[in-house]
């Protein structure tokens, strides 16, 4: 069974007086254990594929499966309740809690999971550790550097146990150390730990590491290249 299944999935935007479709027809098929990027020009709608995949937008026509679950069916409180459990998200402006520490910002996914405070502390510190910030979990993000915080968003993704992670354009604001840096990481998380990510980008960094590049043009997929060193096949 595919980890993620779409069919002629169709996004238009008509809340003004010229729609706008996002998405056209778009069909795909994301396996366990990808490395893949979305890629396309400002407006192909690679940001609302990634939206409506993760439950945050809703697909106008068209069908969605996660795991086997038609998520266009579920109503907002089992979406929330399913997103939290099944998805990771890693946005381009980080979206940490302010107040919070590191550390705390990775327990509050599992907060909303109900794990025990025990549980969520040590395997918070676990995660930071995964991702080099043991020495940072009791920091605000005010007190961390941009690549740092993009770290911290990352272990609180995995935090969760998804199935699959979102990244929406993760090294847009980073320096080409740090980028490079953070997608060794996810890399090393999808090669050692069989963790799939899923990029929304435009940055050749990412796209030249990529296992497999999906090239969306005004809201319909133009091509679709699977890398030698993917383990998925050609859909």
């Amino acid at each position: 069974m595919a980890l993620i299944e779409i069919k002629d999935l169709t996004k238009i935007y008509d809340d003004n007086a010229f729609p706008v479709t996002a998405l056209n027809k778009v069909n795909l098929v994301v396996e366990k254990e990808e490395f893949t990027a979305i890629v396309g020009p400002s407006g192909s709608g690679k940001t609302t594929l990634l939206n409506i995949i993760g439950g945050l937008d809703k697909q106008t026509t068209g069908m969605i499966t996660i795991n086997g679950t038609d998520i266009s069916k579920l109503k907002t409180d089992k979406m929330i309740d399913f997103r939290l459990h099944n998805i990771g998200f890693v946005f381009q402006a980080y979206n940490l809690i302010p107040v919070f520490t590191a550390k705390e910002n990775v327990e509050f996914i599992m907060l909303l999971q109900g794990i025990s405070k025990e549980e969520r502390e040590k395997k918070a510190v676990e995660l930071l550790q995964a991702v080099d910030l043991g020495d940072r979990i009791d920091n605000r993000p005010t007190e961390l550097s941009g690549g740092q915080q993009q770290r911290v968003a990352v272990a609180r993704a995995l935090a969760s146990q998804p199935s699959f992670v979102l990244a929406d354009e993760p090294t847009a604001n980073l320096d080409s150390v740090t980028a490079n840096n953070l997608l060794d990481l996810m890399e090393k998380l999808n090669e050692e730990h069989k963790m799939t990510f899923v990029f929304s980008t435009h940055d050749a960094r990412v796209i030249e590491r990529a296992h497999r590049v999906v090239t969306l043009r005004d809201g319909k997929i133009e091509n679709d290249e699977i890398r030698q060193s993917s383990k998925v096949n050609a859909t």
